[in-house]
This record gives C-alpha cells, sequence and structure tokens, in this order.
C-alpha cells in the first residue's frame, strides 16, 4: 500500500474540495435563497451524490492516509498503524454492480455513436402536455409549434431514463419503447445523457475510486447539460443560454458538432472508469 502523509495528502483533499466548491457553492446559495437554476441545479437534483460529498476528496482503494482521524472516523474506512485506508472487505458487496457497470461501459464503448437524435428527448417529456412541463421556462414555439416539431421528426432516442420521462402519447412515436432491460442493449457513445451519466458512475466507485475521476465526469456532465438545454423547446434567453434551434437544418448540424465533440470528450473518461471498474473486479477475485 502506498501511505501518504498528512502533509502530502491534505493538498491534494483541500485542492479538490476548492474545485468543487466552484460548483457548489453557487447551487448551496441558491437553495438557501429559495432559486432555481434548470441548468445547473440538475446534477445536484437529478443525481444522488450531495454536495459536501462532491467536495470530499478519497484516495482510491490501495492508498493509506497518515495521520487522518477525519478518515479513520468514517465508515468505509479502517485504521491501522495509524494509517487510514478504505476497508477493501466491503468491495464484495459492490460485485453485481461491478459487473453490470463493466458491462454497460465495455458495451456502450465498442458501439458506433449515433448523432441523429438532435435532443428531441426534452421535446418528447412536453409532448401534447405542455401544462404539465418540468421547468417553469416558456416553451420557445409555444405548446402548439413544440409538438409539432416533435411529429415532424422521428424520434430516436436509445436513453432508458431519458424515454421514461416521455409523455404517454410521444413514447409510441419513439423507435423503440425503452425499459431498464433494454439498457444494456441501447446504450451508444453518442448519447448526451450516456455522457452525462459517466458521472454517476464515477461516483458510485466512492470510495474505492480516487475522486478526481468524479470531477472530470462532473464537469463534462455539466458542460453536456448546457448544450442538452439549449437544443430543448425551452427559452433560456433570460439565463444568457441562446437557443441551438434544433427544428432548422442550421439547428441540427450545430447540436451534432456539440454532440461530436462530447462524444470525443468522453471516450478517454469512460475507458478510465472501466479500467477503474476491471481494477476492483480484480481484487474482489484476488
Amino acid at each position: 500500500m502506498q501511505v501518504l502523509s498528512r502533509s502530502e495528502w491534505l493538498p491534494l483533499a483541500e485542492a479538490h474540495r476548492k474545485r468543487a466548491q466552484v460548483h457548489t457553492r453557487p447551487h448551496l446559495a441558491r437553495r438557501a435563497d429559495g432559486e432555481k437554476h434548470p441548468v445547473a441545479d440538475f446534477l445536484f437534483e437529478y443525481y444522488n451524490l450531495s454536495p459536501g460529498q462532491l467536495e470530499r476528496w478519497h484516495p482510491g482503494l490501495g492508498v493509506g492516509l497518515a495521520d487522518a482521524p477525519e478518515y479513520a472516523a468514517r465508515g468505509a474506512y479502517v485504521e491501522v498503524d495509524g494509517v487510514a485506508s478504505v476497508d477493501e472487505a466491503r468491495l464484495g458487496k459492490r460485485l453485481p454492480g461491478l459487473k453490470w457497470t463493466h458491462d454497460l461501459l465495455s458495451r456502450t464503448a465498442s458501439r458506433p455513436a449515433r448523432t441523429g437524435c438532435f435532443g428531441l428527448h426534452e421535446w418528447a417529456m412536453v409532448y401534447r402536455d405542455a401544462d404539465d412541463r418540468r421547468h417553469p421556462a416558456p416553451l420557445r414555439l409555444g405548446a402548439a409549434g413544440t409538438d409539432e416539431v416533435v411529429e415532424s421528426h422521428k424520434l430516436t432516442c436509445t436513453h432508458v431514463d431519458a424515454f421514461r420521462f416521455f409523455t404517454d402519447e410521444a413514447r409510441p412515436l419513439n423507435i423503440e419503447e425503452l425499459g431498464r432491460e433494454h439498457q444494456l442493449e441501447w446504450e451508444q457513445p453518442g448519447c448526451l445523457h450516456a455522457t452525462m451519466d459517466l458521472y454517476r458512475i464515477a461516483f458510485r466507485l466512492l470510495p474505492f475510486a480516487e475522486a478526481t475521476i468524479v470531477l472530470d465526469t462532473f464537469e463534462l456532465a455539466l458542460a453536456v447539460r448546457e448544450v442538452d438545454m439549449m437544443a430543448s423547446p425551452y427559452d433560456l434567453s433570460d439565463l444568457g443560454y441562446e437557443p441551438i434551434a434544433i427544428e432548422t437544418p442550421e439547428g441540427k448540424a450545430e447540436y451534432v458538432r456539440r454532440q461530436r465533440g462530447f462524444t470525443e470528450a468522453a471516450a478517454p473518461l469512460r475507458a478510465r472508469l472501466l479500467e477503474l471498474v476491471e481494477g476492483l473486479l480484480t481484487t474482489v477475485d484476488a
């Protein structure tokens, strides 16, 4: 085991905390004031990692922290001879989830990216039910105009957790009515939501993974979320987000350009996560 002295690990933990606070502090300030931000708050509200957990650095499996009572006191850690480290014995309980995650990551990485969805999942979530929309922002084209965009396109969503928010009338319009049992079959690297979900995969590996991967995936997910909402039917111009008008040829081209960029940015993160999962699986089997 590699052992870090307090003078070595404390700056790492502090740098991680400060990097995370760029995102957590504005969110917490809005929450204290009762304000909502449809773009920036999504990663805190949809994914179940708290701001405090995002700020907390973990060294990962195989690294010990000397003189670290704040870590030794945590349930996932053990302390031996003054060195705190992640409790490897807890890893066995993660085996089913690790195997499924390995399957998801490897299958997704093996597939070509699809870039023809144009972000219509957000449009399908308000199709013929605009009064029950998920965000209070106005619809850029109004309810009728939004419905017309959906009806004039083929819905090709491949993401289970985006599809489950489709309205009842939008579901039959998709290439497939997706359930959880379809996720391993349909997940593909061009999907913006599949890229955002790398953040969930990363933080679910805590505390067995070094926590930098969590912030790396968080920051990519935040950039993706911005484009996701810029291409949505909502008018967010008051918040400084210019629309990507996917109902036009120019908007479609811009969306695909951004989509390809995110696919390229996600590939090394997906590979890092796959490597981490494989390492943890090897540890369990050893």
